[in-house]
């Protein structure tokens, strides 16, 4: 089934209904089907899991008071100004530059990235001001 489809159906059962999926209306939901942000949307509350999207991009600002799995995806570059309380899942994704100024509080993962190629230090100063405080899983 189509995404386009599939967003009928669920804006019709919403609308007749009253009765909406569990993200409709959220961020997963905005990315999905190419919806636009509003700055609210930009202070994720809670987990951000994009695992196996077909998310290329997220939008600059982007806060995530959770972990954020990026994993799976086609995503190729993080937005400027990213900020994840939590960890921090990049695995098997194109990235090959992590972004300066990106704060993460928890782990960072960047298996069977590009990443893997840039050494500890290397990884610490590309982000600076900004900081990895957990572990970099490689």
């Amino acid at each position: 089934m189509e995404k386009e489809t599939l967003k009928r159906i669920f804006d019709f059962i919403k609308k007749n209904e009253g009765i909406a999926p569990k993200y409709y209306g959220s961020l997963e939901w905005k990315i999905l089907f190419n919806e636009p942000f509003t700055k609210e949307d930009l202070n994720v509350k809670g987990d951000l899991d994009l695992n196996g999207s077909n998310i290329l991009s997220l939008p600059d600002g982007l806060k995530v008071n959770g972990y954020l799995d990026l994993s799976n995806t086609w995503i190729n570059s993080l937005p400027k100004g990213l900020e994840v309380a939590s960890d921090l899942n990049l695995d098997y994704t194109m990235i090959d530059v992590l972004p300066k100024g990106l704060k993460v509080y928890g782990d960072l993962s960047i298996r069977r990235t590009r990443l893997k190629k840039y050494t500890y230090d290397e990884l610490i100063d590309m982000v600076k001001p900004g900081f990895i405080l957990g572990k970099i899983l490689i």
